[in-house]
């Protein structure tokens, strides 16, 4: 016989609770027929638990008893150790089937055949506030036993967590920023979906940390967006992190997502401008994101850029925004007075934001230093105003020839539509400008005979006989 009693658990299994009593019990049977059995029980770490009566027992013949052990002291944090502790069961035989504590005592301190080891039973922490412990351990834990042990306990911990429980400790994990953690807690059963009080998405959470990898699992694991009112790509654009803002993009409504507005109407590409953050804004606008849009208070991008004297930003804004430049905010600032107003007089910003009314000013006077002055200082040669107009559109319209041929050979793009989808050439034919139209046929400037009718009917006769008046179609020259 290589023990004397049964126990009915396999593992002791403590339900803790912060600076509360804890308890827990087992069941021990005596497997003699007639003799009683003496009972020790102690732990790897005594001073860590006591117990109920006492450590050392009598079990008749053939009988069962319950027996307490009992946290000795009443903690904030669980007495976790590595390695685990372990309760275990000796028992001994006694004949007489009676003796006095100190009695057994004596019998368990001295070796022998006489004492039987039937049982050692591992000793696990459970409960919710044990799995909040275990994600944010301190860091006194021993260094070992956080890394290579924790999985396990929170396996055991987690078990008898409830459904609220296992959601705000996948929060915890969420916010320890341990992609592994998250998985288990997700395993477990906490819902990638649930909410906060303030109804925001667990997601947020690792968006505004830069969290990558939590970010890739609660996504994989069935995290939704919703694109009306989580602003995520407003906190991934803060922090220009174009990895974040590209996974929430696959797994959402792109468009939706770059567009939205926070509170006070600021889209990501506000966000972008403001910090400077040149990687999300250009994101934002090649996943149609717009330039142009305003916030609650008539703020473009551009005003936000020009506020913070971000100068590439600027430029960047100028160039793929349409009307930007000369959007009034509710304050009746453009963005040029709101750079003035901050103090960004001695930059290059005045000049950029400026430049591009000096070269379209310059344009329609014929102004051709003035053009190549423009140009070289940094004025976009097919920037547009309000209209979207370009300098060529407006030289075009008033006929100054040596404006078209400066500009052109400055890079001017010859087919640009404004926002009517009137091309320089359009213009010159309806402002009938006979010299511009053929020097911008000439230079290669596209149209079809129906659709410039179509644009300019009133002003084409006088050009119909011109021997050189062509317009390119399906790559040859035609007369028309």
């Amino acid at each position: 016989m290589d023990r004397l009693v049964t126990v009915d658990l396999q593992e002791l299994q403590f339900h803790f609770k912060r600076n509360q009593r804890c308890t827990t019990t087992i069941r021990l049977t005596n497997l003699m027929h007639t003799m009683s059995v003496a009972i020790s029980l102690t732990t790897t770490n005594p001073s860590h638990f006591s117990f109920s009566p006492y450590p050392y027992s009598i079990l008749p013949p053939l009988s069962s008893s319950l027996f307490s052990i009992n946290l000795s002291q009443p903690s904030d944090h669980p007495p976790l150790s590595y390695p685990f502790d372990s309760l275990f069961v000796r028992t001994s035989m006694l004949p007489t089937g009676k003796a006095h504590q100190e009695d057994l005592r004596r019998l368990f301190t001295k070796p022998g055949p006489h004492i039987f080891k039937d049982a050692t039973i591992p000793i696990t922490f459970v409960g919710d506030p044990i799995v909040e412990f275990l994600l944010c351990p301190p860091s006194s834990l021993p260094l070992q036993f956080r890394t290579l042990e924790i999985s396990f306990l929170l396996s055991k911990a987690i078990s008898v967590c409830t459904q609220s429980q296992l959601n705000n400790l996948l929060r915890i994990a969420v916010l320890s920023g341990k992609s592994d953690y998250v998985s288990t807690l997700i395993d477990a059963g906490g819902d990638v979906n649930t909410r906060g009080c303030d109804g925001r998405s667990i997601l947020s959470i690792p968006v505004e940390t830069g969290n990558l990898d939590v970010v890739s699992v609660l996504i994989d694991s069935g995290c939704r967006i919703n694109e009306s009112i989580d602003l995520f790509l407003h906190d991934a654009a803060e922090i220009n992190r174009v990895d974040l803002m590209e996974i929430l993009c696959r797994n959402g409504d792109s468009v939706k997502l770059v567009n939205s507005v926070n509170s006070v109407g600021r889209s990501p590409i506000h966000v972008a401008a403001v910090k400077g953050n040149m990687e999300a804004l250009r994101f934002c606008v090649s996943m149609d994101g717009d330039p142009d849009c305003v916030d609650y208070k008539g703020w473009t991008p551009l005003h936000c850029a020009a506020a913070e004297g971000h100068f590439e930003i600027v430029e960047y804004l100028l160039e793929c925004s349409l009307y930007s430049k000369h959007v009034i905010n509710r304050d009746g600032k453009t963005a040029f007075s709101v750079a003035v107003e901050n103090g960004h007089e001695s930059s290059h910003l005045l000049d950029l934001l400026h430049l591009s009314d000096a070269l379209h000013r310059a344009a329609k006077l014929d102004d051709v230093n003035g053009i190549k002055s423009c140009i070289e200082q940094g004025a976009k040669v097919n920037g547009r105003d309000q209209n979207g107009w370009t300098p060529l559109h407006r030289a075009a319209f008033k006929g100054k020839i040596e404006s078209v041929k400066a500009l052109l050979s400055h890079g001017a793009q010859l087919d640009l539509v404004d926002n009517l989808g009137y091309t320089p050439l359009h213009c010159a034919i309806e402002a009938g400008q006979t010299e511009v139209v053929l020097y911008l046929i000439a230079h290669g400037a596209r149209g079809n005979l129906k659709a410039v009718q179509a644009v300019c009917p009133l002003n084409l006769d006088r050009f119909e006989n011109h021997p050189a008046f062509v317009f390119p179609l399906c790559g040859k020259m035609e007369k028309v």
